[in-house]
């Protein structure tokens, strides 16, 4: 972590301000150390670059940080088109938006959001993951100064309420309470902020929920992670080559499943493996309807709220916190 990271953070118990001690620095990063509150004296660890707030968490958390933490780093390249895939989770956004903005991103994996989020201008983005892929996510951005990787339960995020913009690309349907993270981001935003979030839509996606999720909770999330990679790894031959040559050639025009397949056809076998053992993989995975969806926005008094299909199988929201800044 850098020095300019602690403006933003804060103890996850008493929300008072964090000193930090450093026993190793590698430039301005500091690797090794603990940051100690000032209030309630608790301390939280700094390894390998990382603030470590992840503590005390429960039995589904600690099987859904370790089912993303082996996928993102096992699978912790970054890639171009990220970049269009994370304007197309957070419309109407746009890059222009970012410029100097005070960005908490809830749940970056592998870092690919939040690298795209620092080239756009933000100010500072603050991305908080409760899994082991922090390590990845810090490797893959430890090259930019605006970018702070945190790793800690985004239901209790330990940072101020000082950010202009919040956003969660398909993490919250995989909490056991998917409202209560959306409300902790809501929660540290400023009057006047903004908010986008992309979840599982229930709407277009049976199939997945009646045949799919019974094998994920029953089995699939349940077999060990190498061997579940191993079968997502012949379970994508089908899959990238009906894309490749199919889907992506018709557009998805009349085929099942067609928006979403034709859209990821362009993607390398590799990330479509990816795709497989991220859906095979987690312990809890709600598909979540458009009026669920759009009351969050409601009951948390967010106004400008725009709430669209995204694939025909998930929705992305827009929402803003209102006042004057």
């Amino acid at each position: 972590m850098r020095q300019r990271a602690l403006a933003y953070l804060a103890c996850p118990d008493c929300r008072a301000e964090l000193n930090v001690v450093a026993t190793k620095t590698e430039g301005d990063h500091i690797m090794e150390g603990e940051l100690r509150c000032t209030a309630c004296r608790r301390s939280f660890a700094i390894r390998n670059g990382v603030p470590r707030f992840a503590e005390q968490i429960g039995e589904i958390e600690q099987k859904t940080a370790e089912a993303f933490g082996y996928e993102w780093t096992n699978y912790a390249e970054l890639a171009d088109r990220y970049r269009k895939q994370f304007l197309d989770w957070v419309r109407p956004i746009t890059p222009d938006f970012f410029q100097g903005k005070a960005v908490l991103e809830g749940g970056c994996g592998k870092g690919r959001h939040t690298s795209v989020v620092a080239s756009f201008g933000a100010r500072d983005v603050v991305a908080l993951d409760l899994s082991d892929a922090v390590d990845a996510a810090f490797a893959n951005t430890r090259q930019l100064p605006n970018a702070h990787i945190i790793q800690a339960d985004l239901t209790r995020p330990p940072v101020k309420r000082v950010f202009d913009y919040a956003f969660s690309i398909g993490v919250l349907h995989h909490l056991p309470d998917p409202e209560k993270g959306f409300r902790a981001l809501v929660s540290r935003l400023v009057i006047g902020a903004a908010i986008s979030a992309w979840v599982y839509g229930r709407e277009g996606n049976g199939w997945i929920v009646h045949i799919v999720t019974p094998v994920r909770e029953h089995v699939t999330s349940k077999l060990p992670h190498r061997l579940l990679d191993a079968l997502s790894a012949l379970a994508t031959v089908p899959l990238f080559l009906a894309t490749r040559l199919v889907y992506g050639p018709l557009k998805g025009r009349g085929l099942p499943y067609g928006p979403y397949l034709a859209y990821i056809a362009p993607f390398p076998y590799r990330e479509q493996r990816s795709i497989v053992f991220d859906h095979l993989v987690a312990p809890v995975a709600y598909y979540i309807t458009r009026a669920e969806f759009a009351a969050w926005f409601a009951r948390a008094n967010l106004t400008d709220v725009t709430i669209e299909h995204h694939n025909a199988n998930s929705w992305r929201g827009f929402g803003r916190l209102p006042g004057d800044r």
